[in-house]
């Protein structure tokens, strides 16, 4: 009965939004995208007051797909919070615990963030992996030859996306709109955020003007194996702790069918009765929220110079 009730009102709600045009998406935006006042701005700036919980996940995960290069996906993540937070709800009135809809519902829809969060590293990675390729074929090149628009046509092909994106905006800007050199690596150095890459613009931008610095240019590439090598360690660390609770955690959830095997009694008092379904609820949310905390606390770490 509370399932289909349940079901009811999502059908209900979802004909209301689309009789008024309302797009989910929108609804969000309205949501934690509202104007603040001069007084809010000032004093999230002087950090005087924070932001609130969903606006910091919302400007978080928000950042995190501009810096990876999947704006695009940003309104598919908020569309599968909302249906996360749904199926949360349905898979709580299937088991008729009214207390466990609240929090399997609410720690459900931050799966999409918490998904983002962790993946985020490694597709950092695979790009620091590919910018350590490129700028080492390329600065080989340039000090070859000095010049580095042939520099980078004679190794474009070797590339593959994104940087290889970058570095074909960087000849398009230099051959059909604008052939100042230096006025394109800065518009190169803006399309990647990390920080040797940075660097590695700025050495070249000074090459123009000397190009007895190109020799500066290995030993900044060389950072980027560095580098590579001390975030593997530190991802191996904090590997080991959020493997720890999931198992943790595992368990907890695998009690509840064992119960049924080792003590029907004791499962039937969890599941049918007001006192075992508002524990089980507690149970529930305790391992969303120890979630949320071991994703921040094992969140990768970026090794900057």
């Amino acid at each position: 009965m509370l399932t289909l009730r349940l079901f009811a009102f999502i059908a209900m709600v979802t004909g209301v939004l689309k009789l008024l045009d309302i797009r989910l998406l929108d609804l969000f935006k309205s949501v934690f995208d509202r104007p603040k006042s001069i007084r809010d701005q000032v004093n999230e700036v002087t950090n005087k007051k924070k932001k609130n919980f969903l606006r910091r996940e919302v400007e978080e995960i928000t950042e995190i797909m501009r810096m990876t290069g999947r704006e695009d996906k940003i309104p598919v993540i908020f569309i599968a919070c909302g249906v996360f937070a749904i199926a949360g709800a349905v898979i709580a009135s299937m088991f008729n615990n009214v207390y466990m809809i609240p929090p399997l519902a609410i720690g459900m829809m931050f799966v999409p963030v918490w998904y983002v969060k962790l993946t985020a590293s490694h597709f950092k990675k695979d790009v620091s992996e590919e910018l350590e390729t490129a700028l080492s074929i390329i600065t080989t090149a340039y000090i070859r030859n000095e010049d580095i628009v042939t520099a980078v046509e004679e190794n474009i092909a070797y590339l593959n996306p994104p940087i290889k994106d970058v570095f074909t905006d960087f000849l398009v800007q230099l051959k059909l709109i604008d052939s100042d050199v230096n006025k394109a690596i800065a518009g190169l150095k803006d399309k990647v955020d990390n920080d040797v890459f940075h660097e590695w613009c700025d050495a070249l931008m000074l090459c123009q003007q000397d190009r007895s610095l190109k020799t500066t240019l290995t030993p900044i590439v060389t950072k980027l194996s560095d580098i590579r090598v001390v975030n593997s360690e530190l991802e191996l660390m904090l590997a080991e702790p959020r493997k720890e609770f999931i198992i943790m955690a595992l368990l907890v959830i695998a009690n509840i069918p064992i119960m049924y095997f080792l003590n029907k009694d004791w499962y039937d008092v969890l599941m049918h009765t007001a006192v075992g379904k508002i524990i089980l609820s507690v149970d529930i949310a305790a391992i969303f929220i120890s979630t949320a905390f071991v994703v921040k606390l094992t969140k990768p770490i970026e090794f900057k110079r």
